[in-house]
């Protein structure tokens, strides 16, 4: 099951598209680091986007843009 989130993200002038907090439930969080963004497939929950590899609070998570909505996973 997809665990849809609330993303802050920045739009540069190219187009690239940063997460820089996430909301889960009424808690926010901040990404600390972005250090992979690729096309890939959610092996856990099925479904295809954009794959940001994010450590979030000191934990590896998998940020997911499908089309328009974000979900994610941890990296286990």
């Amino acid at each position: 099951m997809k665990n849809y989130v609330e993303v802050t993200a920045v739009f540069d002038k190219e187009g690239v598209i940063t997460p820089v907090s996430v909301k889960i439930d009424d808690d926010r969080f901040d990404v600390d680091r972005v250090m992979d963004i690729r096309p890939a497939a959610s092996l856990k929950s099925g479904g295809a986007g954009i794959r940001y590899t994010c450590r979030i609070e000191g934990r590896d998570t998998y940020l997911f843009l499908e089309e328009t909505r974000w979900f994610l996973e941890l990296v286990e």
